[in-house]
This record gives structure tokens, C-alpha cells and sequence, in this order.
């Protein structure tokens, strides 16, 4: 480790953690600006704002043939916003969900993730495929919309009250979440290429570089904005910038992507038997939790977490062939994920019957 990286290490932390402040703070007043509510905006604004790595590098990659990278990013910043960052905010101060969340934005992504394995099952996402993922994009954004303008939440009025004294105009809050988002994309570049250079001193493949370190570091933005949300109480952003981010990446980066690659994005059978699927289980799980009384807790939030940390644990074995791996599996496989689920079934059982 030499200076220059450990300061590129440093400076990225810190334009993560300054950019994701002037985010959170110009996105919030905005939304009271135009009278859309904060959960919208970090459904929209934050969250593909935020999304700006994932799209560049999916895009990249998608124009320089290397489809793997470019879906493989997708996939692995999606497992990493909903079990890790969600997981970490919840930590940090349990997120209580709106009701919006679970009735549509939470099924959208759901619904999203399941047309996306449909999709991929003949191992190519097309131009045509592209354009229908793009075109519901589209068809989200203005859903949103029209949706908060019909509705003035609660969530509005407060931060209204509490900004209406000092709140600056439009612009200015335009101009801080433009240089808030320029900051996060800079911080998590020079954060993640710091990161790798460790791991190549550290003697790890590429492979294994590849399926952690670049998903989550393109995801650097969202764990700043999100975990800076929680902690500022601003529970709406931080939950809606990971349910945005995802959604964003199946149909506005991997859409775009199709559309753009000469050859459409191809996709490797082992994305289609295992990762995708891993993908779709882990935002098909948001479901039952956040039904238990709209609530994330920090119990939920530790499970979260630690299935990152499994899931990533378990990348590493099997990409470099450890003896470790089929015990692991199997441990897994019949006992963790099993009692995950008994103990996700109970706790919606009894939040059903638990009086209102």
C-alpha cells in the first residue's frame, strides 16, 4: 500500500460522505420546492442519480463487448443495495416504510427483476428487449409523478414546516444535488480503483475482484446517500434511493445497454442458473419483511447484512475452487436460509394478527 493509493482511498470516503450531505439535503428541499414528496424524489432523482456508475460502467462494457461485466454489474449492485445497504440503514435506525412502497414501488421492482430473468432465459438481451425495458421506465417515471401530485403526504408537510423558514430556492438546491452527485461519482471512482489495487497487492484474481469490488463499488454512491438519509431521518429517501436504484438499473441500465450494444447484452448460463435468480430472491424477500408493519427492523437488518457477507463469501470460494465451498453450501442450504424463513413467515404472521 503506498501513499498515493492510501490518500485515493481517503479523498474518495470523503467526497462520498460530502457529496451524499449536499444530496440529501438539495433533494429533500426540492421536492418541497415543486410539491413532490421526498419519497419520489429519492425514487427518482437520488436513485438514478446515484446509478450514474452502474450506467456507465453497464454501458461501457455493453459497447466494448464484455457482456458479463455489463449484466453482472447490474445483478450484483442490485443484491448489493437491498441485503447490504438496506441492511446497514436499517442498523443504523429502523426504516419505517411507507405504505406507497409496499403497495407499488416494492412490487414494480419485484416485477421488474422477474421480467428481467424472463428475458434472459434465451441468452441474449436484444434491442427489442432493450426498448421494452426502457419504455417502462418511462411509463414508472410518470406514474410517480402523477401519483405525488395527487397526494400530499405527510412526510411533505413536515420537512416543509421545518424548511420553511430557511429553505433556499429551486436553484440552489438544483445546484447542490448536480455537485453532490459529481462528488459521489468521483469518490466512488477513486474509492474503488484505491480498493482494487489493494486486492491485487493482497494476491486476489481478478475474478474474484470482478464479482465484488465492482458491483458494490459502482453502489458506493447509494451506501452514502442511503446510510446518510438514515442517519439525518430521512427515512423516505433512504429506503426509496435502493428500491429506485434497483428498478433503474434493470430497465434504464441494462435498457439502454441493449439498445446501444451492436449485438445486444449477452448472458451467460451461469447468470441465468445462478445469479439471477439469487438477484430475483433477494428482492422477492423485501416483500414479507416490509409486510410485517411496514417496518425494516434492525433484527431484518442483520439478517440482511449477513447474507451479504454469505453471498460474498461464498463468490470467493467458488471462484477460487476452495475445499471450503461444499461444506459451506450445505450449511446454507439446510440450515440458515431454512430458518430465515420460518422466522420471516412467523414474524408476518403475527404482525396479521396483532391488532392495528
Amino acid at each position: 500500500m503506498d501513499v498515493a493509493q492510501l490518500l485515493s482511498f481517503l479523498g474518495g470516503l470523503a467526497l462520498l460522505v460530502v457529496g451524499a450531505e449536499l444530496l440529501v439535503r438539495g433533494a429533500s428541499r426540492l421536492a418541497v420546492s415543486f410539491g413532490i414528496s421526498p419519497l419520489v424524489v429519492g425514487l427518482t432523482v437520488v436513485a438514478f442519480g446515484t446509478s450514474s456508475p452502474e450506467f456507465a460502467v453497464s454501458l461501457g462494457s455493453a459497447l466494448g463487448g464484455d457482456a458479463d461485466i455489463a449484466l453482472g454489474n447490474v445483478i450484483g449492485s442490485n443484491i448489493f443495495n437491498v441485503l447490504f445497504i438496506l441492511g446497514v440503514s436499517a442498523l443504523i435506525v429502523p426504516l419505517v416504510v411507507k405504505s406507497q412502497l409496499v403497495r407499488f414501488d416494492v412490487p414494480v421492482m419485484v416485477g421488474a427483476s422477474v421480467l428481467l430473468v424472463v428475458l434472459c432465459l434465451d441468452g441474449r438481451l436484444g434491442r427489442f428487449d432493450g426498448i421494452v425495458l426502457f419504455g417502462l421506465l418511462i411509463v414508472y417515471l410518470v406514474v410517480l409523478v402523477r401519483k405525488s401530485r395527487r397526494e400530499t403526504t405527510e412526510g411533505t408537510a413536515d420537512f416543509e414546516a421545518e424548511y420553511s423558514e430557511t429553505r433556499p430556492g429551486s436553484l440552489v438546491n438544483g445546484v447542490l444535488i448536480l455537485v453532490g452527485l459529481g462528488m459521489l461519482v468521483v469518490g466512488s471512482n477513486l474509492l474503488l480503483d484505491a480498493a482494487v489495487a489493494f486486492a491485487e497487492q493482497l494476491g486476489v484474481s481478478d475474478l474474484v475482484i470482478g464479482l465484488t469490488l465492482v458491483a458494490a463499488g459502482t453502489s458506493l454512491p447509494e451506501v452514502a446517500t442511503s446510510v446518510l438519509a438514515a442517519v439525518r431521518g430521512e427515512r423516505d429517501i433512504a429506503v426509496g434511493n435502493v428500491v429506485g436504484s434497483n428498478v433503474f438499473n434493470i430497465l434504464g441500465v441494462l435498457g439502454a445497454s441493449a439498445v446501444a450494444a451492436p449485438d445486444g447484452v449477452q448472458v451467460a448460463e451461469g447468470a441465468i442458473v445462478f445469479d439471477l435468480p439469487v438477484m430475483l430472491a433477494v428482492v422477492v424477500a423485501c416483500l414479507p419483511i416490509l409486510l410485517t408493519g411496514h417496518l425494516l427492523a434492525r433484527w431484518e437488518g442483520t439478517v440482511f447484512v449477513g447474507y451479504y457477507v454469505a453471498y460474498t463469501a461464498y463468490l470467493i470460494l467458488a471462484a477460487t475452487e476452495h475445499d471450503a465451498l461444499s461444506p459451506f453450501s450445505r450449511v446454507m442450504l439446510w440450515f440458515v436460509i431454512p430458518l430465515t424463513i420460518v422466522t420471516i413467515v412467523t414474524s408476518v404472521v403475527q404482525a396479521r394478527r396483532s391488532p392495528a
